[in-house]
């Protein structure tokens, strides 16, 4: 199956003007999706389909780690690394043994991951949008409207 050059074009476009955070959710979009995938394919043994499939996978599993930027939190780096690092390895096992249940579990992993994100983006756009509001000046009540306005009717 050959890919859509148009869909390829907006793909292009949509990485190329996604922030950091957008990119960081696409890689967690695709790597769900191919491992769903392969969950079928794996059902249904066809193993080289489940392979290419897992291939994927493991690829933005790996690229999740070595995203990862310990200058800017060590700590939270040094817990994600270990996270995705046992994915990837339930990952190679579900694709090496055929194996479900490990599948199943670094499924479970990104999806967990992903929702994770969500909600971390959601609070990202709220604080910048109140630091952008802060920002905004707001004149205080001019004289002349005050001076026709009456309370009285």
């Amino acid at each position: 199956m050959t890919p859509n050059p148009q869909s390829q074009k907006y793909l292009r476009t949509k990485v190329l003007t996604a922030t950091a955070e957008q990119l960081q959710l696409m890689l967690f979009d695709g790597a769900i999706r191919f491992s769903e995938q392969a969950r079928v394919a794996l059902q249904n043994k066809s193993f080289e389909q489940s392979y290419q499939l897992l291939t994927k996978t493991a690829a933005i599993v790996n690229q999740l780690i070595c995203g990862l930027r310990d200058d800017v939190a060590p700590d939270l780096c040094k817990k994600l690394k270990g996270l995705y690092t046992y994915a990837y390895k339930k990952i190679v096992d579900a694709n090496i043994n055929h194996h479900m249940e490990s599948l199943e579990e670094a499924i479970g992993i990104l999806k967990y991951q992903r929702e994770t994100w969500v909600m971390l983006l959601e609070q990202l756009t709220k604080t910048k949008a109140a630091a952008a509001a802060s920002q905004i000046p707001i004149p205080g009540p001019d004289p002349r409207m005050e001076a026709t306005i009456s309370m009285q009717g």
